[in-house]
Parts: structure tokens; C-alpha cells; sequence
């Protein structure tokens, strides 16, 4: 994608240590860097499987499952299907502007 990728300084300063340190979840982190990454290009919503975000940022599956749920509870991202099986599409929320 090459560019230019700008990340709040709240996301470093506040939410990595939270997330690192405070929760013990570094895949979440990534997978929230990730999906943000993603977004700046999309319409705010991306579309990826647990699968390919594993492939993407070298988690497990199962890492990027848990990151996805915590990151879901802490209303960092918002996860949207069309069906139970469907894959979801994800919107990247940020908090800290309101």
C-alpha cells in the first residue's frame, strides 16, 4: 500500500500499555494497528477473516479471535455480518475523539 500511515498519539501513549500491559494482550493491539491500517483506505470498513489477520500480523488464528473479542468489549472496533458464517466487516472506532 506504501504511503504515509498516521496513528493518534493517544494509541501509543495510552491504548498500547492498556492493552499491552494492563490487559496482557499484545495480539490486540496489533490486530487494533491492523485493522486501522486497513481502514484508511476502505470506507471505514473493512472486510477480513480471522484467517488472513493471522496471515497479516503472524498471530494464530485463535490469538486474533481473542483480540478481536477484546477489542469488540472495549468498543475499539465494531464487528458487522450479514449471517453467522458470513465474514464480518470491521469498523475501527477511536473513543478519544469525541
Amino acid at each position: 500500500m506504501g504511503g504515509q500511515f498516521r496513528i493518534d498519539s493517544y494509541v501509543v501513549e495510552t491504548l498500547m500499555p492498556d492493552l499491552v500491559l494492563h490487559d496482557h494482550q499484545p495480539s490486540a493491539f496489533l490486530v487494533y494497528l491492523q485493522l486501522w491500517y486497513l481502514s484508511r483506505k476502505a470506507s471505514s470498513r473493512v472486510r477480513f477473516s480471522h484467517q488472513a489477520m493471522a496471515d497479516a500480523t503472524g498471530l494464530s488464528k485463535s490469538a486474533v479471535q481473542a483480540a478481536i473479542r477484546t477489542l469488540t468489549r472495549r468498543r475499539l472496533i465494531r464487528a458487522v455480518r450479514e449471517s453467522s458464517t458470513a465474514v464480518p466487516h470491521y469498523v475501527v472506532l477511536r473513543p478519544w475523539r469525541r
